[in-house]
């Protein structure tokens, strides 16, 4: 085969491959010997020159670390686009205007810290959109209702506005961690979708209500919260991964049997105030209860009765960092806490 005829083969293999691929595992191998030769699709106008436009992967535009100061020309053929690690300040209202078929939007690590209001608007497909790391003091308005994945944290973000995610009932993951937020309660309760909630590192001082009832993990560690609502954690029937170390949580804040609900596999209340274990289920896996104030080693809290059927599923439990050591530990721990492969005193 000519050697023009197997480049183009290649090319072409490669091309159909890249379809399917995700574009953050495979970009190295846009670069090889070979690729630079094959003519670069213009549809919807050339590729920036400060940006790559792979010809094996027609719709990715490659942007990133080129020390850009203002969002780039899009191409309207475009998907995806990757413009994180810039030095990018605002993003204006019609600069996604001839790009509206875009996928995945990368613009986190920049400096934003002014978005036009309808700048995300027009893009009925977007799927992801993250923006972490910026200056941002609120949340984007006119987000698109396709969104799955939003990213917002580490920006400056002190408030959430009741409708700031209006419509996003297809969003499954959003991350709010490492703001200033004081309050989030009322603006979450649409997303029907949402599984990851992280709103770790503000400062909440209570625990939001309305939150979504399909939520998976829940973090709410490194705020000033210091009570559990009632039943609040009843609520969710698939919540499997709740942390709220790093609070001012104390026996008095969380109601009997907050914890004895089915279904949870980790429960993080490390660096707290709390003087007693509080009663888990059975069924829970991992506790983290290190760094408190826990002056006995409650039996009960895992086991309400010690017999060969009835026993913990428990497999880590981490209670250094109190007042009790392994000596408190009651001969019939052995028993109750017989899958527990790592517990630390």
């Amino acid at each position: 085969m000519r050697p023009i005829a197997l480049l183009l083969a290649l090319g072409l293999v490669n091309f159909t491959l890249a379809q399917n691929r995700d574009p953050f595992h495979w970009l190295a191998s846009l670069h090889s010997p070979g690729y630079a030769s094959l003519q670069a699709d213009n549809t919807g106008g050339e590729c920036p020159e400060e940006c790559d436009c792979p010809p094996t992967f027609p719709v990715a535009m490659y942007c990133d670390n080129r020390d850009m100061k203002k969002m780039p020309y899009i191409p309207s053929r475009m998907k995806y686009v990757y413009l994180q690690h810039n030095q990018i300040t605002s993003v204006p209202d019609n600069v996604f205007g001839n790009a509206t078929n875009l996928v995945w939007i990368m613009l986190h690590e920049n400096h934003i810290n002014s978005v036009g209001k309808n700048a995300f608007s027009k893009l009925a497909n977007l799927d992801r959109l993250y923006l972490s790391n910026n200056n941002l003091t609120e949340v984007p308005s006119n987000l698109p209702r396709s969104l799955r994945d939003l990213h917002l944290n580490h920006n400056s973000i002190t408030k959430v506005s009741p409708s700031a995610f209006e419509g996003m009932e297809n969003l499954t993951i959003l991350l709010l961690h490492n703001n200033g937020l004081q309050e989030i309660s009322g603006s979450l309760k649409g997303l029907k979708s949402l599984t990851l909630l992280d709103v770790s590192s503000n400062q909440l001082k209570k625990v939001p209500d309305g939150l979504p009832e399909m939520l998976h993990q829940l973090y709410l560690e490194s705020n000033s919260i210091d009570a559990i609502p009632a039943d609040f954690l009843s609520q969710f029937t698939n919540l499997q991964y709740v942390r709220f170390s790093h609070n001012a949580l104390t026996d008095k804040g969380i109601p009997q049997n907050t914890f004895n609900i089915s279904g949870l596999v980790e429960l993080d209340l490390s660096f707290n105030k709390l003087e007693r274990i509080p009663v888990v289920s059975s069924s829970l896996q991992h506790l983290y209860l290190q760094a408190n104030q826990i002056k006995e080693f409650t039996l009960g809290s895992f086991c309400s009765v010690v017999d060969i059927m009835n026993f913990s599923k428990l497999k880590v439990l981490r209670l250094e960092g109190n007042e009790i050591s392994a000596g408190d530990m009651p001969t019939e721990a052995a028993l109750c806490l017989r899958l527990a492969s790592d517990i630390a005193l």
